[in-house]
């Protein structure tokens, strides 16, 4: 049975609590082995022993870190060959830890319309051989648009447009929304998509993040 660590909490914000009654579906039905924790201090162990690590971590400020032997166990845990999947928050968590934006591939710039708002934009699947993606349809989100700067050496999956309806000079750019990539012998699933439970319960979202879990713990799917 696949052994997962699901790490969530912190901000209250991003509804950490309701979005973990959300995965907690998916898990039960992927049948996996969870252990829950709301303790950061989870990361100070030996973490090798776990298929999969789902960080729903959320934080504030930007000069929450991680420490040494944090940042250490969750990539050498990685690198050996446990998988890390997340979304949303994630990427603007441990703002002043760069081995961890480094690991999950991106980080958190802005969301043009303001933080909350329910922005609606398009999510456009962009690699369609991946099987993370097999069967995602594009589809509408009215959410908060995350503008990420990322890894160029991810594989990206999914991107949106932005309008320039908040920030001309954005008009027409476009930004990463899902994507994958690998860190020693592990693999990375990230999404940008969760300010709510809400945006997560859209068909697509649901089933992207599915796959994206099943990928990273090199479960076929």
């Amino acid at each position: 049975m696949t052994k997962v660590l699901y790490l969530y909490g912190g901000w209250p914000g991003h509804h950490p609590y309701d979005i973990a009654a959300w995965a907690r579906e998916l898990f039960s039905e992927l049948n996996y082995q969870v252990e829950e924790s709301q303790d950061i201090f989870t990361l100070d162990r030996d973490l090798t022993g776990y298929d999969l690590i789902v960080l729903g971590w959320n934080n504030a400020l930007t000069t929450e870190d991680l420490s040494d032997s944090q940042e250490k166990n969750l990539l050498d845990a990685v690198a050996a060959g446990t998988g890390v999947a997340a979304w949303h928050g994630a990427a603007a968590a441990f703002r002043a830890s760069l081995k961890y934006h480094f690991l999950l591939g991106g980080d958190f710039v802005e969301h043009p319309a303001g933080e909350a708002f329910p922005q609606p934009y398009k999510v456009s699947i962009t690699d369609r051989e991946h099987e993370v993606t097999a069967g995602v349809e594009d589809f509408a989100v009215a959410s908060e648009q995350y503008y990420m700067h990322v890894d160029p050496n991810n594989r990206v999956l999914a991107e949106t447009e932005f309008s320039g309806e908040h920030l001309p000079w954005l008009e027409g750019l476009r930004s990463p929304v899902a994507w994958v990539r690998q860190w020693g012998a592990g693999r990375v699933f990230y999404h940008s998509i969760g300010h709510t439970p809400a945006d997560l319960s859209e068909p697509n979202v649901r089933r992207l993040t599915k796959q994206g879990l099943r990928y990273a713990a090199r479960v076929a799917n």
